[in-house]
């Protein structure tokens, strides 16, 4: 090996460890919304919110971008403001992750939303957290009425 190509080997390894260095320095951690309403998260601090989007809860200002909506584990809320354009698969009763900081009025402002991309997915800590609230997404069916 010329001195040169070890110089840009040594030059690539050194840009590689900054890059890995830096992406656990600034690694978000996953919360639910209980974990959230429990104390788990300071406020000003990034994280990941993980949930449901709350049936009937998406709100969006008319000739804006901005949208409100809730996101829950079925035993907890978090409100959620986005001020940019919602992914298409972005539904009520749909699982979400969204990154962001929660502000002084337990409002969590998110500037990046995932949805999960088909109707099998979810993010493995999203499925978790759900299991252990009360999904009626994955109850029975209610029973018909008797006649």
């Amino acid at each position: 090996m010329t001195p040169t190509q070890r110089r840009r080997l040594y030059m690539v390894l050194g840009i590689a460890a900054g890059l890995a260095y830096q992406s656990t320095k600034s690694s978000v951690g996953y919360k639910d919304p209980t974990m959230v309403k429990s104390g788990a998260v300071e406020t000003g601090k990034r994280f990941q919110l993980g949930g449901m989007v709350q049936a009937g809860s998406v709100r969006r200002d008319p000739g804006s971008l901005e949208v409100r909506f809730v996101v829950t584990d079925f035993r907890n809320q978090i409100p959620v403001t986005y001020n940019k354009v919602l992914p298409d698969l972005f539904k009520e009763e749909k699982g979400v992750v969204a990154f962001g900081r929660l502000n002084e009025h337990g409002v969590f402002e998110a500037d990046e939303v995932l949805a999960k991309h088909d109707e099998n997915y979810m993010p493995p800590a999203v499925q978790e957290s759900l299991r252990r609230g009360e999904s009626r997404l994955d109850a029975p069916p209610p029973a018909a009425p008797a006649n």
